[in-house]
């Protein structure tokens, strides 16, 4: 498989995509007004506990406070202890951390946020998630500091291992590794591209997540200001060397010579072997256009995407969910019905695969595929969904066909998706998609004149209207106008004008 990361950087937007054999398979976009928070490290202070959702409510510094859910609080087993006795006798003061050393890190069954947590307590936390339309930021205790071959848990006890490196000798040979490094009670994952990692760059690697918890730390016990923020993630540029740049990937571009020169920097202290495949970008053509990225990012922002055959799928998103909808649109088929909705319903499977990587769907995912009345032909569906989304970074989890033909699943969601990153609801319609119709205007203006018209003794109604519904009441409902002059006895004026919005209307006894 062909590969390549292309960057384009300008001083209001960071542009960034992952073309894999010529399409574009992810987009990461990043404004300086509208930069993401995910990975940053804040000192916070609790200012709400809510019981009954077992959540609290923590003030970072940001318009929104964070949330952060109670399987996200962590506290050490002697504070624990304290606490429980603290709560059996009033006496005394308590103080306690939300981290902990060892591997009882998770709440002990019975333990409500009440008891882990209070209000006005300072407490460092990790935004997990960005904040999303009308929600604050999600946030943990949990604290993870990834690097290009691992990623650091200071307050877990735990080695893992990258799902994706299969072969169990080269797990065991990792895992065998990181045991004989890493400091005790630590926790470390092996990322997939160290899958072929020496001795000495995973030492590096976790030499430096080391110093890096220890200057948090010690920022964090000198933070007098609260809320503060103690850690910043890397920009965008450099997270695409450190999460993107894997041995799949052939190339990497960049148009701008001073983000080049800072990402050789970058390169040269934390992967040496990638400065060969770094290249900075030359051509008169703008990169993006070079490369047809700009036509699929615009393709990716419509409802509706056609398949080759002739069929096509929607995708509706909504705050709580995203639906998706199968359809066989121009594609009549060959045989038979049954084979024509099979492969329809197979060519969907790859493009919705691809768009929720590529739009970044997250959350509860619905999709209605085609019904199809073969046991067989559902059983394939399903196993050649799963094997579609395997090249998702995302965790996925799909559950089989249901009665109704519905797919159900989840996709992890951090961030917004590639609408609410690039797009904002219409200010005409309020986000809703739909308006009245003009009819249904029209027939709401006569029912307002007729319940209003014996209250005046003028002779004359003025009605201002948006030009299209003006259209109608002189034409296709011009009868019932007619009718609803001589019936009140007044006459009717229609005066169009572009400055309202098609919904209103004024009405003017004169």
């Amino acid at each position: 498989m062909s590969s390549e990361i292309l960057i384009n950087s300008t001083s209001y937007e960071i542009r960034i995509a992952l073309v894999e054999n010529g399409h574009l398979a992810e987009f990461h976009l990043q404004r300086p007004t509208e930069k993401g928070l995910v990975g940053n490290i804040y000192r916070g202070r609790v200012v709400r506990v809510l019981p009954g959702m077992q959540a609290a409510f923590v003030d970072i510094g940001l318009e929104r406070t964070g949330f952060l859910y109670v399987d996200d609080v962590y506290i050490s087993n002697a504070d624990l202890d304290a606490r429980m006795m603290k709560r059996q006798s009033p006496c005394g003061k308590l103080e306690f951390s939300s981290s902990v050393p060892d591997t009882d890190m998770n709440r002990s069954p019975g333990m409500n946020i009440e008891d882990l947590l209070t209000e006005g307590q300072e407490i460092t936390v990790q935004v997990g998630k960005d904040p999303i339309g009308t929600k604050g930021a999600r946030l943990t205790c949990h604290i993870t500091l990834p690097c290009r071959n691992l990623v650091f848990m200071p307050l877990t006890d735990h080695i893992g291992i990258s799902r994706k490196i299969q072969d169990e000798e080269t797990r065991n040979t990792l895992k065998e590794r990181i045991q004989s490094l890493r400091p005790a009670g630590t926790g470390f994952i092996v990322r997939t591209v160290a899958e072929n990692a020496t001795m000495e760059e995973l030492e590096a690697d976790m030499e430096f997540l080391l110093l890096l918890w220890d200057e948090i730390q010690d920022i964090s016990s000198r933070t007098t200001t609260i809320p503060a923020m103690i850690y910043e993630d890397l920009d965008i540029t450099f997270r695409s060397v450190r999460d993107l740049f894997t041995a799949e990937v052939n190339s990497l571009i960049l148009d701008d010579k001073k983000t080049y020169e800072k990402l050789l920097k970058f390169v040269q202290t934390f992967a040496p072997s990638l400065q060969s495949r770094i290249s900075f970008y030359q051509e008169d053509a703008p990169l993006f256009e070079a490369h047809g990225i700009d036509v699929e990012i615009s393709r990716a922002l419509e409802k509706k995407i056609w398949l080759r055959s002739g069929g096509y799928i929607i995708i509706e998103t909504t705050e709580a969910l995203s639906v998706i909808d199968v359809n066989t649109g121009r594609f009549v088929g060959k045989n038979d019905l049954e084979e024509t909705i099979f492969k329809t319903n197979m060519e969907a499977v790859k493009e919705i695969a691809y768009q929720l990587r590529l739009r970044n769907i997250g959350g509860i995912i619905i999709i209605d595929f085609i019904d199809m009345e073969e046991e067989e032909h559902r059983e394939k569906l399903f196993n050649a969904f799963k094997e579609a989304v395997k090249k998702d970074k995302s965790r996925i989890n799909i559950l089989k066909l249901s009665e109704f033909g519905l797919v159900q699943m989840t996709r992890k969601r951090s961030c917004e998706n590639l609408s609410q990153m690039m797009c904002e609801p219409c200010h005409y319609c309020a986000g809703e998609g739909i308006l009245k119709s003009r009819r249904t205007i029209c027939h709401e203006i006569f029912r307002k004149i007729s319940r209003k018209a014996h209250r005046y003794t003028s002779q004359q109604i003025t009605v201002t209207v948006h030009p299209r519904v003006a259209d109608m009441l002189l034409k296709e409902e011009g009868t019932v106008t007619t009718e609803l002059e001589q019936e009140i006895g007044k006459r009717l004026t229609i005066v169009p004008s572009k400055k309202l919005h098609i919904e209103k209307y004024e009405i003017i006894w004169e």
